[in-house]
């Protein structure tokens, strides 16, 4: 049995449903810009100065973070700097986080990228740019040996004089 359709009335409806997608994912966009400036403002009026983050330029997605080592570890007096890269669907994801300054360390490997569960599968919507510093930071002081991307670093984390040689002829390098 054949059924009479409005053919504009089908085309009407198709190009309401492709609105809507596009109203969705405008939203979407809206909602994590309007969350990453609340963060920045956060980070801006934060009194601790042992990290910082700010957008890359314009890009709202794409930031540089800082963080200081912490004190009382071989990264003590150094400061790194980080690459954080949002989807639009934070802070639901995590953001693609890498060292851009080479960091010596069992969790970090020779690209930069970072094994750490919170970046992974314990990450959490209730996380921000704050939490992800924070815990990158600590991690520099407490390394997972158990679970290491540069297995050199895991090796001679065991000898701390040797392996705070590395880390400062390292560090030294990157900054000549």
């Amino acid at each position: 049995m054949a059924q009479n359709i409005n053919p504009s009335v089908q085309s009407q409806s198709g190009t309401i449903k492709q609105n809507d997608d596009s109203k969705k994912i405008s939203s979407d966009s809206h909602a994590v810009t309007k969350r990453l400036h609340k963060e920045l403002m956060s980070l801006m009026m934060s009194p601790d100065k042992s990290i910082s983050a700010f957008p890359d330029g314009e890009n709202l997605f794409s930031w540089i973070g800082t963080i200081m080592g912490p004190k009382d570890s071989v990264y003590e007096t150094l400061k790194f700097r980080l690459s954080l890269q949002f989807s639009s669907s934070y802070p639901y994801t995590a953001p693609v986080v890498k060292f851009i300054t080479p960091c010596f360390h069992p969790n970090v490997d020779t690209k930069g990228n970072i094994c750490l569960d919170i970046l992974k599968d314990k990450w959490s919507a209730l996380y921000d740019v704050r939490t992800i510093l924070l815990s990158i930071q600590a991690l520099l002081g407490v390394p997972n040996v158990d679970s290491p991307l540069n297995t050199i670093a895991a090796e001679k984390w065991q000898k701390q004089d040797e392996y705070k040689k590395h880390v400062l002829e390292m560090f030294k390098e990157e900054s000549n």
